[in-house]
């Protein structure tokens, strides 16, 4: 039995069309919106709040927090708010969650002069730099894991969490699925590519997210129980569990966001199928980061991608053929006939428009 999650970022436009990022937004724009937003009371212990306090719902401040000398975090700056869904038996039912849970998000944005946008890298600014500089404390604080110590690159990306778990599975079955998508992990992202913008100009390829990206950040994370389950590794591809139900969980952590969550279901029943494939040989601790970045640069047009793309979904299409969820692979299907990813409509709004933030204004169209 599988069970399903999705963490999704959202980037904003303000009420003057300008994109909402930490150069011109605080925390307090985003936590009115949150603030007015609904809590499940149901929802807990089963989702984590933090020790910030800030994911006390469905919907919370996504950013880089600060700290005095001690764990008080004293500021949280912004780049956006994430939605995360519960976890849920199947994939149709994360799917209609996280719908429900963006048409509230969109609602009460605009109240206040927001407009959710799909982009998956920061399509201004290529850094983000701490002000004031970190202190002592927050210093070493960075040094405690690989992940902290690239902090600074997730205020420039928006990007989901895939989350899959599957009852049964011993620790080292999780942490094998766990190196098989990271190694497959090049040849299945281009049917979630968002980013083609870089510095205010058309990018050459479709993910600059992916390219910045994956290689310093892990592609696939896995959640154990035990300190003595975990692999020495950087990027990490363990993690411990932070609350129970994290146990066992497989975090797919390399897609582009998707304004068409037809494609998120499509991405799941893909992992999916992949847990539980057997002749997939490939296995990799740490993402292979010139492999990823040629993955940004070509999508699909790469032959070695491609070819790769359509055995893995020919292989998984096989695996399901008797689920239900086989229908669900349809987009991905749709995608890789035509040898494109989402950024293509981006870049072909961008070519009429000649604008950026005329171009995001034309993504969520539901």
């Amino acid at each position: 039995m599988f069970h399903f999650g999705i963490e999704h970022e959202v980037a904003f436009l303000d009420n003057a069309g300008n994109f909402a990022d930490f150069s011109r937004v605080n925390f307090t724009d985003f936590n009115q919106i949150v603030d007015k937003l609904p809590v499940y009371k149901e929802d807990y212990p089963e989702l984590r709040i933090g020790d910030a306090g800030i994911k006390e719902k469905r919907w919370y401040i996504e950013g880089f927090e600060r700290f005095t000398d001690s764990e008080t975090v004293i500021e949280c700056v912004p780049k956006g708010i994430e939605i995360r869904t519960t976890i849920n038996p199947d994939i149709d039912s994360a799917i209609a969650e996280l719908s429900e849970s963006f048409r509230l998000l969109k609602e009460t944005a605009a109240e206040y002069g927001f407009l959710p946008v799909l982009i998956s890298f920061n399509p201004h600014y290529d850094t983000f730099v701490p002000n004031p500089p970190l202190n002592e404390y927050e210093t070493r604080r960075r040094k405690a894991s690989p992940e902290k110590q690239t902090a600074n690159i997730p205020m420039l990306t928006y990007g989901p969490d895939l989350n899959i778990s599957m009852v049964g599975l011993s620790t080292e079955r999780i942490i094998d699925i766990g190196k098989k998508l990271t190694f497959y992990s090049p040849y299945i992202i281009p049917f979630s590519y968002s980013s083609p913008f870089y510095q205010g100009n058309l990018w050459s390829g479709f993910s600059v997210r992916t390219f910045m990206r994956t290689g310093k950040r892990p592609a696939t994370m896995v959640f154990v129980e035990k300190q003595e389950e975990l692999i020495k590794s950087v990027p990490s591809l363990t993690k411990i569990a932070r609350i129970p139900a994290e146990v066992g969980r497989i975090e797919f952590k390399a897609f582009d966001s998707c304004s068409d969550f037809s494609i998120y279901a499509g991405l799941l029943a893909l992992l999916k199928g992949i847990v539980l494939d057997e002749s997939l040989s490939g296995r990799a601790i740490v993402p292979d980061a010139e492999k990823h970045q040629i993955s940004a640069q070509e999508g699909f047009d790469n032959d070695e991608i491609f070819s790769t793309a359509k055995q893995i979904l020919q292989i998984v299409e096989t695996v399901l053929k008797d689920d239900a969820d086989v229908h669900l692979l349809a987009p991905l299907k749709t995608l890789l006939e035509k040898r494109e990813t989402p950024a293509h409509e981006l870049i072909r709004i961008y070519k009429h428009t000649n604008s950026i933030e005329a171009t995001l204004k034309q993504t969520y169209h539901s």
